[in-house]
């Protein structure tokens, strides 16, 4: 397997000054963002090398003797959002992202399924987490109705360009467990659509991401090293599905999700956090998920994807990247 990081974190600094860290890590893969909810930073060519042998040539030589390569590429983002400002930008991000891949070599794009409005002439999502009413599954109903045609196009497309499209297990989107995952292959007779297997989204729904890698099995892509702890002082109040978020003001500095939408803060009392590998899960854990992953797939992708707001960009790193290793080590004892 190929151990790397999710460059994300890395966007405040050049690509060769990301290639470093990551190197000095001890890791050797890089998934680069080109799209989505976030800007292709380290990828500011991407237009000329779609069409130029020469700017591809160039980018690739910047990894030469850096010890890292491109371990897979990043657009997470809603290419179902019903205002064509977000998901139709997302999509053709997406569409973009499977072209480059395979210009650069690559042969996995990580994005998330999307999540449409609620009905026809919706401007916001609408994410159905406990369909107990007859309403909810009406809207369940018409949101594959608008996924279906979207993912057979982009599995086509995927296939055509020698490249496999992992999706996150992510909230908000339609497409968020194991049982939708297998419908969503059942409906649309994906060959080239799978799962990026990104532990964290599981943990906080108590759902097991060793168990989730032995279910799909070969449907597993690609993987995210991304930890949560639940702070069961306040999810035995809240739940996991706790809203007590805050919005963030123009005048505070805050990510922008395409369009007027934008991140907001995190809850202070939060029922769970996003934390650095090892901190809410062992060494011994994150080795029995790289064992399942190894099972699938000798040459899994596995890049740690780093957001414990406690850490610094590179602290967490370091943090995630010795839990990572010692994890691979045992594996491979």
């Amino acid at each position: 397997m190929k151990l790397g990081v999710y460059n994300a974190i890395l966007h405040d600094r050049s690509l060769p000054e990301a290639l470093k860290v990551i190197a000095d890590l001890g890791l050797t893969g890089i998934e680069l963002n080109t799209g989505g909810f976030l800007p292709a930073v380290h990828v500011p060519t991407m237009d000329d090398i779609l069409v130029s042998d020469a700017a591809r040539d160039d980018f690739l030589g910047l990894f030469e003797g850096t010890g890292v390569s491109i371990a897979g590429l990043n657009c997470n983002g809603n290419p179902l959002h019903p205002r064509p400002e977000i998901g139709e930008r997302h999509a053709e991000d997406i569409r973009r992202s499977i072209r480059l891949a395979e210009r650069l070599g690559q042969h996995r794009v990580v994005t998330m399924s999307g999540l449409p409005g609620g009905e026809p002439g919706a401007t916001v999502t609408n994410w159905v987490v406990n369909a107990w009413n007859s309403a909810a599954l009406d809207v369940l109903d018409y949101q594959w109705g608008v996924a279906v045609p979207f993912w057979k196009e982009i599995d086509i497309l995927a296939r055509d360009h020698d490249v496999k499209v992992a999706l996150e297990l992510h909230p908000q989107n339609l497409v968020f467990n194991t049982a939708d995952v297998r419908k969503l292959v059942e409906l649309t007779g994906a060959t080239n659509v799978g799962v990026e297997l990104d532990a964290s989204h599981l943990f906080w729904q108590q759902m097991d991401p060793v168990a989730v890698v032995r279910e799909l099995g070969p449907l597993v892509f690609h993987a995210a090293a991304k930890d949560v702890r639940v702070n069961t002082e306040h999810a035995r109040l809240y739940g996991v599905l706790d809203n007590s978020f805050r919005r963030l003001s123009p005048d505070e500095p805050r990510t922008n999700l395409g369009g007027d939408e934008w991140a907001n803060e995190w809850p202070k009392e939060s029922a769970w956090d996003f934390v650095a590998l090892g901190r809410g899960h062992d060494t011994a854990y994150w080795a029995e998920f790289l064992r399942a992953l190894r099972e699938v797939d000798p040459d899994m992708l596995v890049n740690i994807e780093h957001e414990d707001v406690s850490l610094g960009r590179i602290e967490g790193l370091e943090v995630a990247a010795k839990v990572l290793k010692d994890a691979a080590a045992l594996v491979a004892a």
